[in-house]
C-alpha cells in the first residue's frame, strides 16, 4: 500500500514537472516572435557599415548577388517580418510544446531564398539544420548572427550544417532531378519537397508604360533567377511584343553591365540565330515565341490567348509548374499578384502552396 502511494506521488510530481516545463515552452515560443519583431527593427535599422560588408561578402561569394538583389532581398524580409503581419501569422497556428530536428535544404538562387523556411522552423518552435547552397552561404548566416544577438538561446537551435542525418522532418528545395533524390532519401520521414517553378504574366493590352515598368520588375529583379520571376507573358491577340522592350529600354537595359548575364544573352542570342528561331532582341534580352512556360537566362518567351477561360484551363494544366501568375485585371477564374508584385510575397504566401508552419506544428 505504501509503495502504491509513493508511486503515486512520484507520478504526480513527474506530472507537475512537465506541465512546468510546457509552461516554460510556451513561454519561449512568445519569445519566438519577440524575438523576429526585434529582428524585423535591426534590419529596417542596419547600419550601412554592416550592410555594406554583407553586401561586399554576399557579391564575393557569388557574383549574381549584386548589392542592389542583396538589398531588395533584405527588403523583402523586412516586409515579411512586418511585427502586426508576424503576429496575426503566429496565432493563427497551434504550436507543439516539443521541439523537433527539422533538416532544410535551401536553394542558392536568389540572396536567403530559405529564409522563409528558416523563420517557420523557428516560429514553429522547432530546431533548424540547415544546409546550405554554396551559392547562397552569407547572408542567411549573417542574419542567424544577429538572432543569436538578439536571443542567445538561439545558439542552441540554429545549426548550419554540411549533411543532413537522423531529422524529424526534411524541407528540401531543388531542381526536378534533385527532388527524385530527395524523395528517396526522405521517404520514410515527413517532408515537404519542392521542384523546379516559375511565373507568369497575362498582359490585357491597355497597360501604361508605367505599368509595363512594374512588370519589368517581376522580370528582372534578381536577373529572373528567382521562381516568382516571370518567364512567360501571355498577351493578348495582336498585341505586339515590340511594346514592352520599349517600355523597358533605358530603365532595365543596365543589367548589360553584368558580365554573367551578358554572357547568357549572347550565348542563347547565338543559339536562336543558329536554329533560326524568330526572335525580337532588344540588345539586353531575347523575346520568342513559345507555349513553354519556363526560359533561359536573359530570355523571356510569350504567347497568345484569346479568353480567361482558355488561361484558367493552361493554368491548371500547369500548376505544377507555377509559382505565381501576375496581372492587374482580377479573375475569379484564377489567383494572381499585380504587376511588380510577384517579388513581394506576404508572410503567408507560401512556396509551391503548401503551408510550412501547418506540416510544422503537425509533426
Amino acid at each position: 500500500m505504501v509503495y502504491k502511494i509513493r508511486y503515486k506521488i512520484l507520478r504526480f510530481k513527474l506530472y507537475l514537472h512537465i506541465i512546468h516545463q510546457q509552461k516554460i515552452r510556451m513561454k519561449g515560443l512568445h519569445t519566438d516572435l519577440q524575438t523576429f519583431a526585434l529582428l524585423h527593427d535591426q534590419l529596417r535599422n542596419i547600419d550601412s557599415e554592416e550592410l555594406n560588408e554583407w553586401m561586399y561578402r554576399a557579391e564575393a561569394n557569388n557574383p549574381w548577388f549584386t548589392a542592389e538583389n542583396v538589398k531588395s532581398a533584405l527588403e523583402g524580409i523586412i516586409e515579411i517580418l512586418e511585427p502586426k503581419a508576424l503576429e496575426n501569422f503566429f496565432f493563427r497556428y497551434k504550436i507543439s510544446a516539443s521541439a523537433k530536428k527539422i533538416g532544410v535544404i535551401m536553394a542558392g538562387n536568389i540572396p536567403a531564398v530559405g529564409f522563409h523556411d528558416f523563420l517557420c522552423v523557428l516560429l514553429s518552435g522547432n530546431i533548424v539544420y540547415a544546409k546550405l547552397s554554396g551559392d547562397d552561404n552569407v547572408l542567411l548566416k549573417k542574419i542567424a548572427s544577429v538572432l543569436t544577438h538578439i536571443n542567445p538561446s538561439y545558439e542552441e537551435r540554429i545549426f548550419f550544417v554540411d549533411q543532413l542525418k537522423n531529422m524529424d522532418a526534411y524541407i528540401a528545395t531543388g531542381s526536378d532531378n534533385t527532388a527524385k533524390h530527395f524523395e528517396y532519401y526522405f521517404r520514410n520521414t515527413p517532408n515537404i519537397i519542392r521542384k523546379n517553378r516559375t511565373s507568369v504574366a497575362v498582359l490585357h493590352g491597355d497597360e501604361t508604360k508605367d505599368v509595363l515598368m512594374d512588370l519589368g520588375s517581376d522580370v528582372f529583379q534578381y536577373f529572373g533567377l528567382g521562381c516568382r520571376n516571370v518567364s512567360h507573358l501571355y498577351l493578348p491577340e495582336g498585341y505586339s511584343p515590340v511594346t514592352i522592350l520599349s517600355a523597358w529600354e533605358g530603365e532595365f537595359s543596365t543589367v548589360r553591365n553584368h558580365h554573367k548575364y551578358m554572357n547568357n544573352y549572347e550565348y542563347n542570342k547565338a543559339v536562336l540565330l543558329i536554329d533560326q528561331v524568330h526572335h525580337f532582341d532588344s540588345g539586353y534580352l531575347l523575346l520568342k515565341e513559345s507555349d513553354l512556360i519556363f526560359s533561359h537566362i536573359a530570355t523571356l518567351t510569350y504567347s497568345y490567348y484569346t479568353s480567361q477561360e482558355q488561361l484558367a484551363a493552361l493554368f491548371e494544366t500547369n500548376k505544377k509548374q507555377l509559382q505565381c501568375v501576375v496581372s492587374n485585371q482580377q479573375t475569379d477564374l484564377y489567383p494572381s499578384y499585380k504587376l511588380g508584385q510577384a517579388q513581394h510575397p506576404t508572410i503567408s504566401d507560401f512556396a509551391d502552396g503548401v503551408d510550412t508552419m501547418a506540416f510544422l506544428t503537425a509533426l
